[in-house]
């Protein structure tokens, strides 16, 4: 009879695409435990590299996405569906997107290479692409500087990459560069006693390494000193202003003289 075909034709179906629906079953299980493993055994491997936070977590996010969607497209096969032009499709969604965010892969790339190979790191001291600042944040496309005026600086990750990076924190200590002027009647190894004077009682000012007093240049209407005390990045800027005010002081006090340009007036004289 009729319904004994339909009886036969059910139960043939059923067994076929039961088993493929147990099948399927199976693999997500079997899949998703493998993934949780596989990506944890990742974050504690890049947690032992010391890796930044948000290159983890992004890190983390992408294999763990890229895996599903692989075991996605393995269900879809076991179940007897064409993956051959799915894959394309994908292939061609993933190329499209590319292209669209060029600039934004472009900047990924740049993060992902400076929070392995860590030219520098937060709360250091850099200047690059023109700006100069504390690092605040290293974001995954982006990198966030503070400006010496407090201003916020958000430089892409790509360019800043390529470009050259000077990091004022990446040694123990910085030198300040300053140059000091006298009259050529000025007692030489005097005005080099106070100079040495004014930054020995300077607590911020190191001890080791010493700092330097030199004369640098015999100019045209002064000797000129070069001063060079080596002082924490962070006392930077103390230490450079008040060694301007110091030095002038005790310049004065000893009654050592500062050239300044000297203007003099021509009049006329009537024929």
């Amino acid at each position: 009879m009729d319904y004994e075909k339909w009886i036969d034709k059910g139960i043939e179906l059923g067994t076929e695409y039961g088993l493929k629906v147990l099948g399927a079953i199976i693999i997500w299980i079997v899949g998703s435990w493998l993934i949780r493993k596989i990506v944890r055994l990742t974050h504690k491997a890049m947690e032992a590299k010391g890796m930044e936070e948000s290159l983890k977590i992004f890190l983390k996010n992408l294999i763990n996405w890229s895996l599903k969607a692989l075991l996605f497209v393995l269900i879809l096969g076991n179940l007897g569906v064409e993956t051959t032009s799915f894959a394309a499709i994908l292939a061609a969604a993933g190329l499209a997107v590319g292209m669209a965010l060029q600039g934004s892969l472009s900047n990924f790339a740049g993060g992902v290479l400076i929070m392995i190979f860590k030219p520098f790191k937060i709360g250091d001291l850099i200047e690059a692409q023109g700006e100069k600042g504390k690092v605040k944040k290293i974001e995954i496309f982006t990198t966030k500087l503070i400006s010496l005026q407090n201003k916020l600086v958000i430089i892409p990750n790509g360019i800043l990459s390529n470009g050259n990076i000077t990091n004022y924190s990446a040694e123990e200590y910085l030198t300040v560069h300053l140059t000091f002027g006298v009259s050529y009647d000025s007692d030489i190894k005097k005005t080099k006693e106070i100079l040495t004077e004014v930054l020995m009682s300077q607590e911020k000012v190191l001890k080791d390494p010493a700092p330097l007093v030199a004369v640098s240049e015999l100019a045209d209407s002064s000797v000129n000193f070069a001063v060079r005390p080596a002082v924490k990045v962070d006392d930077y800027w103390e230490v450079y202003f008040n060694t301007v005010e110091l030095v002038k002081n005790a310049l004065d006090a000893a009654g050592i003289e500062i050239p300044y340009p000297h203007r003099v007036e021509i009049k006329k004289i009537a024929q």
